[in-house]
C-alpha cells in the first residue's frame, strides 16, 4: 500500500531524467522537470514536440524507457495509470453520450464503490464548481461545447486528485468561448488548489493561464520560467521565434559603446545591444528584438528604412521595413500608421534593452 501524500509535497510532480521513445523517434529526451504544489504549469510547443507524451507518461499511460516519475513524493514510475492520484481531461471530452450530465460526473464516484448519498453530494458541488447548476439531467448531446468542457472538468476535479492534466482541452471551441473558457479554467485552478499540468501550442493561452511554462521542442524543454520571463526573455532561438519575436538574425560584436555592445548584422544593420556580460567571442551571434518594441520616425537616431509593405491588423498596423538588406517586422499603433505610406523613408529606432542574445 502506498503511502500518503504529507500535505507540504501533495500535487508535487517530479520528473528525473526521463525518456521516451517509439522506434527511432525520441518522444522525451532526458527530461527533468519539478512542478510545484498547487501550481498552474503549462508545457507549450508545437505539435511533435513531446509534450502529449510527458503528460501520458505522469498519467501512467506510457511507460519511460529511462527516468524517474514521483507525484506527491512518490516513486509512481511503475504504478499503472488507475492507481495514480491524478485525473485527465481529453481534447475530445470521452464524454458517455447515453449518460446524463450528473451521471457522467458521477461515473468515477460509482465506479470507486462510494455511498449514493457521497456520490449525489459531490456531483452538486463539482456540477457548481463549472457553473453547471441545473443541467444534471440533461444528455450529452443537448450541451454546447462549452458546456461539455465544463462537464469534462467537472468529472475530472469530482475525484479530488492530487493532480490534474488537461490535453489542450479548449482546442474544439471557437475562438470567442476558448477565451472566456481560459479565465474560468485559471479561476477553477485557484479555487481548487490542485496543481493543474495543461498541454498546448497555444502561445497566447499559455501565457494568459499560466503560474509557469515549460517551452518544449523535439522532445526537450528548451525553458521553464514564469510567462513574463519566458515572453521577454527567452533564452534560445526556438523559444523566441514560438513565441513571436519575428525579428531573428544573426550579428557580430563590432566594439562597445556607452556601456552597450555595437552588434553589425550580416544584412548590414547597425544597432545597440545592452551588454549582459556574454556577448563576447569573434564569432556570429543569434539576436532578436519584437516587433512592438521597435519605433519609427520622420528623423533622428538610428538606421535609415524604407517601408516596404503594410499588413492591417485592425487596432495595429504590421509594417515591412528594409534597412540594407535586412526585412525587419515593426508593429506600429494603427493611429500613427495611418500616416505613413509605403516607399516612405523612416527612421527606425531600437531601444539597446530590446535586443535579445540567444543561444542557436
Amino acid at each position: 500500500m502506498q503511502e500518503p501524500a504529507s500535505d507540504q509535497r501533495r500535487g508535487a510532480v517530479s520528473l528525473a531524467s526521463v525518456s521516451r521513445a517509439y522506434g527511432t523517434v525520441a518522444a522525451a529526451r532526458d527530461v527533468t522537470l519539478d512542478v510545484r504544489p498547487g501550481e498552474f504549469l503549462t508545457l507549450l510547443g508545437p505539435s511533435g514536440c513531446g509534450k502529449t507524451t510527458l503528460l501520458r507518461l505522469v498519467a501512467g499511460f506510457e511507460e519511460p524507457d529511462s527516468g524517474r516519475i514521483l507525484i506527491s513524493g512518490r516513486d509512481l514510475t511503475a504504478v499503472p495509470a488507475y492507481r495514480r492520484p491524478v485525473n485527465t481531461v481529453f481534447q475530445h471530452y470521452a464524454l458517455f453520450p447515453h449518460r446524463t450530465v450528473a451521471g457522467n460526473v458521477a461515473f468515477g464516484l460509482e465506479a470507486a464503490g462510494r455511498s449514493s448519498d457521497e456520490v449525489a453530494s459531490r456531483v452538486a458541488r463539482a456540477l457548481e464548481m463549472v457553473r453547471l447548476t441545473g443541467l444534471d439531467e440533461r444528455r450529452i448531446s443537448q450541451l454546447s461545447g462549452g458546456q461539455r468542457q465544463r462537464v469534462a472538468l467537472a468529472r475530472a476535479v469530482v475525484m479530488e486528485p492530487e493532480v490534474l492534466l488537461l490535453d489542450e482541452p479548449l482546442a474544439a471551441l471557437d475562438l470567442k468561448l476558448r477565451k472566456e473558457m481560459q479565465v474560468e479554467v485559471k479561476n477553477l485552478q485557484e479555487r481548487l488548489g490542485t496543481t493543474f499540468v495543461f498541454v498546448t501550442h497555444d502561445q497566447d493561452e499559455a501565457l494568459v493561464m499560466s503560474d509557469r511554462i515549460a517551452v518544449m521542442s523535439q522532445g526537450r524543454i528548451e525553458q521553464v520560467g514564469p510567462p513574463e520571463e519566458v515572453y521577454e526573455r527567452p533564452r534560445t532561438r526556438f523559444v523566441a521565434e514560438f513565441l513571436a519575436v519575428r525579428n531573428l538574425m544573426q550579428a557580430r560584436v563590432a566594439g562597445t559603446a556607452s556601456g552597450g555592445v555595437r552588434l553589425r548584422t550580416e544584412g548590414g544593420l547597425d544597432l545597440l545591444a545592452a551588454d549582459d556580460g556574454a556577448f563576447a567571442g569573434d564569432g556570429p551571434i543569434w539576436i532578436g528584438f519584437r516587433p512592438e518594441r521597435v519605433r519609427l520616425a520622420p528623423s533622428g537616431d538610428g538606421p535609415t528604412g524604407t517601408l516596404d509593405d503594410e499588413i492591417y491588423r485592425g487596432d495595429h498596423t504590421e509594417w515591412r521595413v528594409r534597412v540594407g538588406q535586412e526585412v525587419l517586422a515593426v508593429t506600429e499603433a494603427a493611429s500613427a500608421a495611418s500616416r505613413r505610406r509605403r516607399g516612405e523613408t523612416v527612421r527606425v529606432h531600437i531601444p539597446p534593452e530590446a535586443v535579445l542574445r540567444l543561444d542557436p
